[in-house]
């Protein structure tokens, strides 16, 4: 657990540092996430890049662990405390959220969103866009 753990919280700490590199050398090369701000998924570590990239030209995201917990088959659990910002510095979404990630070979091979059924359009964090 603590290698894993480990490599989560690097992961997060890289994402709020806009370190992307530093966040992609942590995943495999077919890494599957979820576009939490625009819906749908994108795979490989180039279409995140272009998805963060966007994102962040739009809005400000700071995700921090809460608890981590290990499961069986490589998933791992987190729950977060997640705020988004408008690029104003206004307090858009400041909520825990639920993280579901599948790591391989000690690589995220990908991220789902646990507590967002409905994965086709903009999270709840970032249905209020101004």
């Amino acid at each position: 657990m603590a290698n894993v753990k480990a490599i989560i919280e690097l992961a997060y700490s890289a994402f709020n540092k806009r370190d992307i590199d530093g966040v992609l050398a942590l995943m495999t090369e077919d890494v599957s996430w979820p576009k939490a701000s625009e819906g749908g998924r994108v795979v490989g570590k180039e279409e995140i890049r272009a998805y963060w990239t966007r994102q962040w030209g739009e809005f400000d995201g700071h995700v921090e662990p809460l608890a981590i917990a290990e499961e069986d088959g490589g998933k791992v659990r987190v729950r977060v405390h997640q705020v988004v910002r408008n690029l104003q510095g206004d307090v858009l979404s400041d909520s825990e959220v639920l993280h579901l990630f599948t790591l391989n070979n000690g690589l995220i091979a990908a991220m789902d969103l646990g507590d967002e059924a409905d994965t086709t359009g903009p999270t709840a964090a970032f249905a209020h866009r101004s």
